[in-house]
């Protein structure tokens, strides 16, 4: 009978602590592998960084496109960007250029 009341007593003792010590281990561990943990918050960051490059030469390429249109618009026409396209979209040629054709079966310099 003694013996019981001794083990009550201890585990009565020994219960709130060691409950404590598990919740606050169930709490460390998701605040660090959780869906809102510290791993999850440093591939958002990765994941973000990455998007942040991709839309800075994303922003390149549109001014650079840009650049390009301004040099077709009609108010300031550049003649020589107007050529190159045409050659470029068109195919389009003066009767008076040398044309010469390379064979695309050969590659190297030999």
């Amino acid at each position: 009978m003694e013996l019981g009341r001794e083990i009550k007593r201890r585990l009565r003792q020994v219960a709130l602590p060691l409950l404590g010590a598990c919740l606050t281990a169930y709490f460390v561990y998701h605040a660090v592998h959780g869906d809102r943990g510290i791993y999850a918050w440093l591939r958002i960051n990765q994941e973000l960084k990455a998007a942040n490059a991709e839309a800075q030469a994303l922003k390149d390429e549109r001014l650079a496109l840009e650049r390009r249109i301004t040099l077709l618009s009609s108010t300031s026409l550049d003649l020589d960007m107007l050529e190159e396209r045409a050659r470029v979209m068109l195919n389009f040629a003066h009767p008076d250029d040398l044309i010469i054709f390379l064979d695309q079966t050969r590659t190297g310099g030999g």
